[in-house]
């Protein structure tokens, strides 16, 4: 079996300098999700920030059915909730949705590597998983209820 760096793994067991790459754009990223992640969590539970659901009332919505959770609390679906990052509880989503994507960055430094070594297999794979992602992401496919 040959690896990314065209040798074989068994003899080398180093990572390759594109997996180094995309591990330092993961590290970051993730570091940096999870501390907008940690921030907005308590930004909403200390009441810092307001919340568009106060947390006194989760137990009560949290056994509600999701359109009937989205009509009591004045939540949207989808890409919606970018338009209430103000609030305390939404705040804590864009860690998430940091930690979530963070699969497209990782593989976007790659595309320089891949074009430059004129290796189109990798970088053909490289551009349909970014594509999958932002389709993914786009909520094109998803079916309205």
């Amino acid at each position: 079996m040959v690896g990314m760096s065209g040798t074989n793994p068994r003899q080398n067991p180093r990572a390759s300098p594109e997996q180094l790459r995309y591990a330092r754009v993961l590290d970051y990223g993730m570091k940096a999700g999870l501390a907008v992640l940690i921030a907005g969590f308590l930004a909403y539970v200390s009441g810092i920030v307001p919340a568009q659901v106060p947390l006194e009332e989760l137990p009560r919505l949290w056994v509600l059915r999701v359109p009937d959770y989205l009509r009591e609390t004045g939540m949207t679906s989808g890409w919606g909730w970018l338009a209430m990052v103000g609030a305390g509880d939404v705040l804590a989503l864009i860690g998430i949705a940091l930690l979530a994507g963070i699969s497209a960055p990782c593989l976007l430094v790659l595309i320089p590597v891949f074009a430059r070594r004129r290796d189109w297999v990798y970088l053909s794979i490289t551009l349909i998983q970014i594509g999958v992602l932002v389709l993914a992401a786009s909520g094109v496919l998803t079916m309205a209820h």
